[in-house]
């Protein structure tokens, strides 16, 4: 018999968390798994891992937020930590679905949500899979790369355009010609939300700094087993940013993909799929 295709209507959810409702994707049985997506405009839970939930949820319970400001979700407040207020509503996001431990997968921001998070709340954590993760910093490398910079100022100056996301895009994979109108256009539609052009959730705010996560000492004590994913040719998060965490993360270990940007469950979605699924294999069951 054949197996229906998962669909974002078919997997949408959503939960209050402490005051603010977060949309999610839901799919599967077995272990938790929760896919956090990074912070690029238009960027959203589906967007970013719409190649990896359907095959990962054949062995894991997959959840993939929308993180507030993003997608479905409230906004996030204005004045709140960078990343503390999001690895705080992830566990409650967790403690609203009565999942006592999960296994995580972060992006960009995800990455530095997840680690904050472990980092807070190490029972709410087992294994972490960092990929190209913020909240480092790069040991040779000039930063922030122009990627960057146009992710934090995309509402500003000329404002908000096709053309612009395009650029932005671009620079995250390593082909360039894989990216389509459609996805363009998808992910341009939910930037443009009136909710989010009036409160952009990366948008610098006076008093409010993105902390640095590599000089958290307590990024030496965490237990969990740690596999970092970073695409060779990252153009948005230079590679070299893996070292400060590779060298503090006690069981962390690093993976590397040739001819791959900043998406790698994105250009490289089987060998990701693949390597996510041996690594978490791996685990005691939780």
């Amino acid at each position: 018999m054949a197996t229906a295709t998962l669909t974002q209507g078919s997997t949408s959810k959503t939960v209050n968390v402490d005051g603010v409702n977060i949309h999610y994707h839901e799919a599967g049985d077995g272990p938790p798994l929760v896919l956090i997506h990074g912070g690029g405009p238009g960027a959203g839970g589906w967007s970013n891992y719409n190649r990896n939930i359907e095959p990962l949820a054949k062995k894991y319970r997959v959840l993939t937020p929308d993180l507030p400001g993003f997608g479905k979700s409230d906004v996030k407040p204005k004045g709140s930590s960078m990343p503390e207020w999001y690895a705080t509503k992830m566990g409650q996001f967790l403690d609203a679905l009565d999942i006592k431990t999960a296994h995580f997968v972060g992006n960009s921001l995800g990455g530095m949500v997840t680690t904050r998070l472990a980092m807070d709340r190490p029972d709410k954590v087992g294994r972490m899979i960092l990929m190209g993760p913020g909240g480092s910093i790069p040991m040779f490398s000039q930063y922030p790369t122009e990627a960057i910079k146009t992710l934090l100022f995309f509402y500003d100056g000329e404002g908000p355009s096709l053309e612009r996301l395009r650029g932005f895009v671009d620079e995250f994979v390593y082909d360039p010609s894989q990216i389509t109108d459609e996805l363009l256009e998808g992910r341009m539609e939910v930037a443009l939300q009136p909710h989010i052009i009036e409160n952009p959730p990366m948008r610098p705010q006076r008093g409010v700094h993105i902390e640095p996560i590599w000089s958290d000492p307590r990024l030496a004590t965490l237990p969990h087993e740690t596999m970092i994913i970073w695409g060779r040719e990252d153009r948005v998060m230079p590679m070299d940013m893996a070292f400060p965490l590779l060298k503090q993360i006690p069981r962390a270990r690093l993976f590397v993909l040739p001819q791959c940007g900043h998406w790698a469950q994105w250009e490289h979605a089987e060998e990701f799929n693949a390597t996510v699924d041996t690594f978490l294999s791996a685990a005691d069951a939780i």
